[in-house]
């Protein structure tokens, strides 16, 4: 599917004309208005819910079924200057080409003598709003204009002139303008639709936690996962009187001390090797994150959410002691999926491991691209260091080296490559001139850090210096899924992890 965004350049230009022509003249087209007529993108906008609107127009886009997507933009206005400036996040959330509408006067149907000089720098000052997207400007169609105007303003701009509203040119590069980049909303949609699929019940040991609550409460108004939070009825609904968060009556809330003396026989059969004791085991199962890997354990809910105030060990440790890794899996390693403003990036390991060796480096990347694949991200895989290729030496270098061979050896279906620096991996002008023979560099999806110490230095700079929402950290190799949240989570991660939690599971059965 390719989109088409069509961005008018004027307050007096209703490219909704415009929009209708192109999604005439492109195969299996139709059209589709970025902010309906009813108001409610507008609503949703000027309620900060920009995340929402674009969720919104990725499900109509998807139930279109169409080749071809062309959405009018939104046009400025005196009144709603911030509207007009979404233009730009629509371009990059839907992959789209940006087509501007352009009219040569103010007045309708009226052919007017301007300048060739007045079309180009209205067409030169629209792009700059694209300056640092410039991959996504297409071309543009002008309306109202003397003959030769659009042939001279496209070679002065460097932009396609697609013709007139009542007489287009060749559009079929339209068609393929696509990146098959997957967008931030169009993951969300895809991550809450096969959420709600999966249909399984996933505990919270943090159950009084207030992020913890109202992600527990959103989780269940919109279909996401069965939540359990695990704390005393009194407390949960003490916090959500406090923060006025409503609690649906699906949502189970369940005492620890209710459930300890059933678990107590299991973790000790569980743990007979260790010489585990019934009062050793009661003790331990006071701890909720250990009560609710046991719940798992015995398969009685299907995933675990937990780190809003526990760290990664109190939450990883259970698991590996009560449910160990899967089949194959040598490690434990963490992803993020890092939303960045025009696709989905993933980020390993940035929670695990702090040294790996290189064949954990190797075994890191595999399980990383895995992951990737399984979230609809085409992985391309990068292992990220100080030095592209063989330009740089020394012990870190080397490693990372030898991991990359250790893993295209295992994995040749992968496309994995590396040692890559970070702009080498992800920006193509970089890797033209870095790693011109390269099958990933400047298209990398995976990144694969050296250490520790470097992804989760990376992925919170990344995360807090562009505003950018990363969902995760998402274990990768336990039998089933943990999942850990950073303590310093927001209520949309918690929501998202428990999201992930529910897919994970449901693709551990398959």
């Amino acid at each position: 599917m390719s989109n088409v965004l069509v961005v008018p350049v004027s307050a007096r230009i209703d490219s909704w004309a415009t929009t209708q022509a192109l999604a005439a003249a492109l195969p299996n087209a139709q059209a589709l208005r970025a902010l309906d007529e009813n108001g409610f993108g507008e609503k949703l906008l000027a309620q900060g819910k920009s995340d929402d609107w674009l969720d919104a127009l990725v499900g109509k886009i998807s139930e279109m079924n169409a080749e071809n997507v062309v959405i009018k933009g939104i046009r400025p206005n005196a009144d709603k200057v911030f509207l007009a400036t979404k233009n730009f996040e629509l371009a990059l959330s839907l992959d789209a080409a940006v087509v501007f509408a352009v009219g040569a006067c103010d007045e309708e149907s009226e052919l007017c003598e301007t300048d060739v000089e007045d079309i180009v720098q209205k067409l030169n000052l629209a792009k700059q709003s694209y300056i640092t997207a410039p991959g996504v400007l297409a071309g543009f169609v002008l309306d109202n204009a003397a003959p030769g105007v659009g042939k001279a303003a496209a070679e002065q701009t460097g932009l396609t002139f697609f013709g007139s509203t009542e007489q287009l040119g060749d559009v079929d590069e339209l068609a393929n303008h696509g990146t098959n980049r997957l967008s931030p909303s169009q993951f969300r949609v895809n991550m809450m639709d096969s959420a709600h699929k999966a249909n399984k019940r996933i505990v919270l040991p943090e159950g009084a936690e207030p992020r913890t609550v109202q992600a527990a409460a959103i989780c269940h108004e919109k279909g996401i996962a069965r939540c359990v939070l695990l704390a005393p009825r009194a407390e949960v609904e003490a916090v959500a009187k406090e923060r006025h968060i409503n609690l649906p009556d699906s949502l189970e809330i369940i005492d620890p001390a209710d459930l300890i003396e059933q678990y107590v026989a299991p973790m000790c059969e569980l743990r007979k090797s260790k010489g585990l004791t019934e009062e050793q085991a009661r003790e331990q199962l006071q701890d909720t994150v250990v009560l609710g890997t046991m719940m798992m354990a015995q398969n009685d809910v299907d995933g675990l959410v937990s780190g809003a105030v526990h760290t990664t060990a109190n939450t990883i440790r259970p698991a590996l002691q009560l449910i160990k890794t899967a089949p194959g899996a040598s490690l434990v390693s963490s992803i993020f999926f890092m939303l960045l403003p025009n696709q989905v990036l993933v980020y390993g390991d940035c929670a695990v491991n702090p040294n790996p060796t290189p064949e954990q480096l190797a075994d890191i990347a595999i399980q990383s691209a895995d992951s990737a694949k399984a979230f609809g991200i085409e992985p391309k895989v990068a292992m990220i260091s100080y030095s592209t290729g063989t330009s740089g030496a020394g012990p870190d270098v080397e490693a990372v080296a030898q991991a990359t061979q250790i893993a295209q050896q295992k994995r040749p279906d992968l496309a994995i490559d590396g040692p890559l620096q970070y702009d080498a991996a992800t920006v193509p002008s970089v890797a033209k001139s870095k790693a011109p023979n390269s099958a990933v560099a400047g298209q990398a999806t995976v990144l694969v850090f050296p250490d520790l110490n470097t992804g989760n230095c990376t992925y919170k700079a990344v995360q807090r210096n562009a505003n950018v929402l990363s969902v995760g950290p998402m274990l990768q190799g336990l039998r089933k899924p943990v999942n850990d949240l950073s303590r310093g989570a927001l209520v949309d991660d918690i929501v998202y992890t428990i999201a992930l939690t529910a897919i994970q599971a449901a693709q551990m059965e398959a």
